[in-house]
């Protein structure tokens, strides 16, 4: 059969995922929910749900080489950081707050009420192994900084201060 340059060949390849749908992980004060993965976008995309238990932190500053973040605030209000210098930002529902490559940014819950927030990365770069690693990293009795930095470095995440890239409240 020739190949045929000058059409489209369509085929219906829709992924919809509804609500309650996803694999969700819960640690701590956090959880994520996998609602479009790395093998369902060909990598492309990466959509998860996020849930911050009050005063919890989601990452600290940090930046990524390959891929862009967006923050979609669905319901209470998230502190985001930006810059080298760790701007503060409070952004609530609605908000879109994008972080393209080489931006440093991390963010949080410092309020008394729960924050829910969609993420988005593109290329998506198999995010999906960064959560499960960092579900396996925040269950153990304690933190190994150095485990830590090697699950965000082999998943493009990289810390603006290492002596400060622990998910943990500062008191």
């Amino acid at each position: 059969m020739k190949e045929d340059f000058f059409n489209d060949t369509l085929e219906n390849k829709e992924v919809l995922i509804l609500p309650d749908e996803g694999e969700t992980f819960t640690m701590n004060s956090i959880s994520f929910t996998f609602k479009l993965t790395s093998e369902l976008s060909n990598d492309q995309l990466g959509v998860y749900e996020i849930v911050l238990a009050p005063r919890a932190i989601g990452a600290k500053l940090h930046y990524h080489r390959f891929m862009d973040e967006t923050f979609i605030v669905n319901k209470g209000t998230l502190t985001l950081f930006t810059g080298t210098k760790g701007d503060k930002h409070l952004i609530g529902p609605g908000t879109v707050a994008y972080a393209p490559r080489f931006t440093p940014h991390g963010f949080q819950n410092d309020t008394d009420e729960e924050v829910r927030l969609t993420l988005l990365f593109n290329p998506s770069q198999k995010r999906e192994g960064f959560f499960r690693g960092l579900y396996e990293t925040l269950n153990s009795d304690t933190i190994d900084p150095e485990k830590y930095l090697k699950l965000y470095n082999k998943y493009d995440s990289f810390p603006v201060d290492t002596s400060n890239m622990l998910p943990i409240r500062d008191h």
